[in-house]
């Protein structure tokens, strides 16, 4: 089967506009695209960066289908020429945008695409494509891995929705803080292991019996010597042959707590809590003090939440359709939309307020503070034009104000030298190569980590997160009602004959 070219996973409508820039000469007229999200899911505080190198990837790659491959979509003598051109047309601007593992808030811009306009327009739905699937994905990881300071496992592939989902959604979910993924493509692809150890087909596999039970148990045993070793205990019954087989099979193997690859049991079914309590009973009773217990069975954030609460004895968790799916929220809501044209910053109006956006060449600065019991905690972002006032002042170190967009009575000042700040958008594509360095999957999971502990624990939370402060510059705001007024004046005047 021929490789999808995720460049042109696009909508026709991309091609139609794409047509009409070229056949009136607008085609190389510079814009600048932001890709960014209006509201995080599940009540979401932010979410996780997942996705971009994926899209320096389509975006390096624009340009690479044969000439017949536009035929198929664009056919007839009409699109004759625009076809030629589309067969050549290699992608020339530049791109800024966040690390996979950032934590991003709404309206900030997560990738800028600055080129010309039909490069940068025939982009729009690929980017969504990769991006609102992996932030979802990322996103949900993040809040099944902060219910609980166990590792958790993720194994969703079964569910996920496609080949492609399943290997770059485990992607994401590693970067967002699962330890590891069933998933062998992705683990191959990163250079990282990918675990697993067996289903319940291997345990009836011989033979629907106790003693089959403990036969597939030996043989697993001895088979995977040197592995982690993990045992299924629920195929017949948890407690009354399950764990008193695994805990039979492991001491005639020799497997016990000096055991140096580690071992452990499987719970896949029924009330985990009072089941686990239980095993941890026998297996301890039993000498087998260092024997794990993982648990599944379609987890998610609240039921580990709620398993922890009721003194679950649960050393680590497997995730599937909960976050291979982001099942709670499947659609991510990044949109893709034109801020400037030819220098001019342009933005769409809305009856929906929250469907209003911020217009311009935009950047965004993280502000961090020492503070003297949690070290350095990031304190605000502020998105600005790029090189207005308030942009030269940060960077200058000087003291700044900034004031709530919805209630000016917010604000927070920041005196010069009692701050640092960094950019969080960086230059990833210029005039068309690649600029920024490639990053492993662990280096990406390690900024994830970090960045999350740099957030106070009031805003890692779940239920109702503490609201970090998120500003955009005086000069963005002022631009924004300037664009406005003028557009509503124009509207309140318009008639026709």
């Amino acid at each position: 089967m021929e490789r999808i070219n995720i460049s042109y996973c696009s909508d026709k409508y991309q091609y139609t506009m794409g047509k009409s820039f070229f056949e009136t000469g607008r085609k190389d007229t510079m814009a600048v695209f932001n890709l960014f999200y209006r509201k995080a899911p599940e009540n979401n505080n932010w979410a996780v960066v997942s996705g971009t190198e994926e899209v320096i990837e389509c975006i390096r790659n624009l340009g690479s289908a044969e000439p017949g491959f536009y035929e198929k979509f664009l056919p007839g003598d009409e699109y004759s020429e625009f076809r030629k051109y589309l067969s050549t047309m290699k992608f020339t601007g530049n791109v800024y945008a966040m690390r996979e593992g950032e934590i991003v808030f709404p309206n900030q811009p997560i990738v800028i695409v600055e080129a010309p306009l039909i490069e940068a327009q025939v982009l729009e739905t690929p980017l969504l494509c990769i991006m609102n699937h992996q932030m979802a994905v990322a996103t949900k990881a993040s809040r099944v891995c902060r219910a609980t300071d166990r590792p958790v496992s993720e194994f969703g592939s079964r569910r996920a929705h496609g080949p492609w989902a399943a290997t770059f959604g485990a992607k994401a979910a590693i970067i967002a803080g699962c330890a590891s993924t069933s998933n062998i493509l992705t683990g191959a692809m990163n250079g990282v292991a990918s675990t697993g150890t067996m289903a319940h087909s291997y345990i009836t596999s011989y033979g629907s019996t106790v003693e089959g039970e403990h036969k597939a148990f030996k043989d697993y045993i001895n088979t995977h010597r040197g592995e982690n070793l993990i045992l299924l205990i629920d195929t017949y019954d948890t407690l009354k042959c399950g764990v008193l087989n695994a805990i039979r099979s492991f001491k005639e193997c020799g497997i016990d707590d000096s055991y140096p690859n580690g071992y452990g049991v499987r719970l896949d079914s029924g009330d985990l809590a009072y089941l686990s309590i239980k095993v941890r009973k026998i297996l301890d009773t039993h000498g087998m003090t260092k024997c794990k217990i993982f648990a599944t069975n379609s987890l998610d954030e609240y039921l580990i939440t709620d398993l922890e609460r009721q003194g679950a004895r649960i050393d680590c968790y497997g995730v599937g359709d909960a976050i291979a799916t982001s099942k709670a929220a499947p659609c991510f809501g990044n949109v893709y939309k034109l801020v400037q044209i030819d220098g001019e910053p342009v933005l769409k109006r809305s009856e929906d307020r929250i469907k209003l956006i911020n217009p311009g060449f935009q950047i965004t600065y993280r502000i961090t503070k020492t503070d003297p019991d949690l070290g350095d905690i990031y304190k605000a972002d502020v998105t600005c034009l790029r090189g207005d006032e308030l942009s030269r002042k940060i960077e200058a170190g000087e003291q700044f104000t900034i004031c709530d967009e919805q209630d000016h009575y917010k604000y927070k000042t920041f005196d010069a030298g009692s701050y640092s700040w960094r950019i969080l958008q960086h230059h990833v594509i210029k005039d068309g190569e690649r600029c920024a360095e490639p990053h492993t999957l662990m280096e990406k999971k390690a900024y994830y980590n970090d960045t999350l502990a740099h957030f106070s624990p009031s805003e890692r939370r779940l239920i109702n997160p503490h609201y970090y402060k998120v500003d955009i510059s005086d000069s963005l705001y002022d631009l924004k009602l300037s664009i406005l007024d003028t557009l509503n004046k124009q509207i309140a005047e318009f008639k026709i004959d």
